[in-house]
C-alpha cells in the first residue's frame, strides 16, 4: 500500500530539521526535498494553508512548479470529516489552563518593577507564547494537517509538537522529521 505523507512548513523552516536534508537554505531543503520526494513511491501532501503559510515565509517562486508537481496541494475536506467529542473536550480544557497560566505569567511580569521595560516585554512574550502556544494545535495550518492525515489515513512528517502531539490523541503515524531522507526511500 502506498503511503500518504501530509508535511507542514516545519520541515522546510526549523534549522534542526532542514539542515539533515540539505546543510543550505530553506529554499536548498526544499529543493532536496523535491528530489526526494520524485525518487520516492510515497504521495506527498500538503494541505493549502500550509502551502500559503510557506510561501509566505521561505520564495519559492524560482521552483514553484517543481514544487507544485511533486507535492500534491490539497485542503482537508473539512464539511465531512468527523472528530471524537472527547477531542474537542480536551483541547478546550487545554486551552483554559494554557490562558489562565498566561495570565499568571503577565501578572508576574505586572508585579515586577525591577527591570526595563523593554526586556521585561521581551521575557513576557517568550514566556507566553511558550505557555499558550507550545505543544498545542496553535494555527489553522496545524488543525489542516491533522484533518488531512484524518482523511486520508496518512502518516505526518513534521517537527511541530503541537501537531505531533495531537496527531498521538487521534491515532495518526507520525514519522520523526530528521528522518526524512531515510522514510521517503523506504
Amino acid at each position: 500500500m502506498q503511503d500518504s505523507v501530509i508535511i507542514d512548513t516545519s520541515i522546510f523552516t526549523n534549522p534542526n530539521i532542514y539542515k539533515s536534508i540539505s546543510l543550505g537554505q530553506p529554499i536548498d531543503a526544499i529543493e532536496a526535498f523535491i528530489g526526494l520526494a520524485h525518487k520516492s513511491s510515497k504521495k506527498i501532501y500538503m494541505p493549502r494553508t500550509v502551502y500559503v503559510e510557506l510561501c509566505k515565509v521561505v520564495d519559492l517562486e524560482s521552483i514553484k512548479s517543481k514544487f507544485e508537481s511533486s507535492i500534491i496541494i490539497k485542503s482537508p475536506n473539512r464539511c465531512n470529516i468527523t472528530i471524537n467529542a472527547l477531542a474537542l473536550f480536551d483541547f478546550v480544557e487545554d486551552m483554559r489552563i494554557r490562558i489562565n497560566k498566561g495570565l499568571r505569567i503577565a501578572e508576574e511580569f505586572a508585579r515586577d518593577k525591577t527591570q526595563d521595560i523593554q526586556n521585561t516585554i521581551s521575557k513576557l512574550r517568550e514566556k507566553y507564547k511558550e505557555a499558550l502556544r507550545q505543544g498545542t494545535l496553535d494555527s489553522k495550518e496545524d488543525v489542516d494537517v491533522i484533518l488531512l492525515a484524518l482523511e486520508l489515513n496518512g502518516v505526518i512528517l513534521s517537527g511541530d509538537e503541537g501537531i505531533n502531539s495531537w496527531a498521538d490523541k487521534f491515532g495518526i503515524r507520525t514519522v520523526n522529521p530528521l528522518f526524512i531522507q531515510e522514510f521517503l526511500s523506504f
